[in-house]
């Protein structure tokens, strides 16, 4: 196997700077699933999922924190295994500034010098148990793509948006326009959606995906904060699957287990799950006293500091 990357967004949401930028083109956040606090709240994720990565997956070759002008003060920048990639360098200007990690996730193949192999995750992603590469990797060098399971999804969907009239949530919306645009194009249709947790690419298919659906993409680039025209992610994945570049394996919770942190009944279901790979999920349903017991959490889970820290 060669060389695996590890790309991450960040976001710093308690930045004056950051957040005069965001107030002043997407408003004050409104509480929706699309623009609330919790998607733009700091806990020092990112500490800690470093921090898991050192102690379960060493073998790691480079670490790329994408953010907007913005470094974790904690962060060793002088460590030549990270390296802080601000939008500018891999978004064009008609797209900034950009609130949307949508968006932003259509530009990681624009990071100069990832591997041709690389995972990505958000800042609050985990690795719980030691891994090898193989276990994002086949032997064949493709990626493993982790979904969850979603029998009928198609049909489910249309029947609750057509038949019942019950209005679809924006991040659904998303990962059924990528489901859509693959079956134009290849015949065939996705119903599965991505596990929320690291995944793992080629930089090569990224970019003939992107590619390959250019124009439906570019269509959504200036969607600053999250839109319902949005493509998510999914379609990098579904790609690869519809032309055999890579390996579907379904997941269960005891692969990749997402907290939902204001619901505290998940410590318990993650001591017995035991899970490989974990998202501490904040949301528009969290306040500050589920924060507090997530930091808690993960600085008894991960106690010691990484080489990634000052």
């Amino acid at each position: 196997m060669t060389d695996i990357d590890l790309v991450y967004l960040y976001v710093d949401g308690s930045d004056p700077n950051w957040i005069a930028k965001r107030n002043a083109f997407i408003g004050i956040p409104s509480g929706k699933q699309e623009h609330c606090e919790g998607r733009y709240a700091d806990n020092n994720e990112l500490k800690y999922s470093l921090r898991s990565v050192e102690k379960y997956a060493p073998w790691i070759h480079k670490i790329f924190i994408v953010t907007d002008q913005q470094t974790p003060k904690w962060l060793d920048c002088s460590n030549p295994r990270v390296q802080i990639v601000d939008h500018t360098e891999i978004m064009p200007p008609h797209c900034l500034p950009c609130f949307n990690s949508v968006v932003i996730e259509h530009h990681l193949h624009n990071i100069y010098d990832l591997s041709e192999h690389f995972l990505y995750a958000n800042d609050d992603m985990f690795i719980n148990q030691p891994v090898t590469p193989d276990f994002f990797f086949g032997k064949d060098n493709l990626p493993i793509i982790r979904f969850n399971r979603r029998i009928l999804r198609k049909f489910t969907l249309y029947l609750k948006e057509k038949v019942l009239h019950r209005p679809l949530g924006v991040y659904v919306k998303t990962i059924q326009n990528a489901a859509a645009l693959v079956e134009e194009k290849y015949g065939i249709y996705y119903g599965s959606k991505t596990h929320h947790n690291i995944d793992a690419y080629l930089k090569s298919t990224y970019r003939h995906t992107r590619e390959a659906f250019a124009e439906e993409i570019n269509a959504t680039l200036c969607n600053h904060m999250r839109s319902e025209t949005d493509i998510q992610r999914n379609i990098y994945s579904y790609v690869a699957l519809a032309e055999n570049l890579g390996h579907l394996q379904y997941v269960s919770q005891y692969t990749s287990f997402r907290f939902h942190i204001d619901n505290r009944r998940h410590y318990k279901k993650f001591l017995k799950y035991k899970p490989v790979l974990f998202c501490m999920n904040d949301s528009q349903f969290a306040n500050d006293d589920d924060r507090a017991c997530e930091v808690a959490f993960l600085s008894q889970l991960f106690p010691e500091k990484s080489q990634f820290e000052i």
